[in-house]
């Protein structure tokens, strides 16, 4: 296996899945205390979500609140509840790249921007024969890191 050209920085996201929204936010906005900063509506991923955050700077964490726009219809947000968890990357072209060569399966899409502004990219949560290695059953977001995420994590290594 060739060296690794890029570094997982850490946690930049949970995405938690329930048919409401509002059970949702008891729990993480009035008992955790969290603030919601955004809300992302997509009729084609079938979700409406509230984004919600946990510490600050380039250190904190989006918690999204997510329910289904239609509890019939695909992809399913709320199931599994917790629905897919993100990372920071600091070059998220190289690590697709290299991550295929390696075969890493990745869901259909493709390098996009996502709900927050930042390019996002899935790892598909099942493998297949052409690509043997996957999520095992979770949905990974792999999320590219602006500067300011990138250097606080560097500053916090060294």
């Amino acid at each position: 296996m060739t060296t690794r050209p890029f570094k997982v920085l850490g946690i930049q996201q949970i995405a938690i899945g329930g048919p409401s929204k509002q059970r949702l936010s008891r729990l993480w906005i009035d008992m955790f205390g969290l603030s919601v900063t955004g809300n992302f509506v997509s009729e084609r991923e079938n979700v409406d979500e509230d984004i919600a955050v946990m510490g600050r700077g380039p250190f904190k964490v989006e918690v999204d609140l997510m329910q289904p726009l239609d509890v019939t219809k695909k992809p399913a947000v709320h199931e599994p509840p917790l629905n897919h968890i993100g990372l920071w990357i600091d070059d998220l072209p190289r690590a697709v790249e290299w991550l295929t060569a390696q075969g890493v399966r990745f869901a259909p899409g493709g390098i996009r921007k996502g709900a927050a502004g930042y390019d996002i990219t899935f790892l598909h949560p099942k493998a297949n024969e052409q690509f043997p290695i996957a999520g095992e059953g979770v949905l990974i977001e792999l999320v590219q890191a602006p500067p300011e995420v990138i250097d606080a994590f560097a500053r916090m290594a060294g």
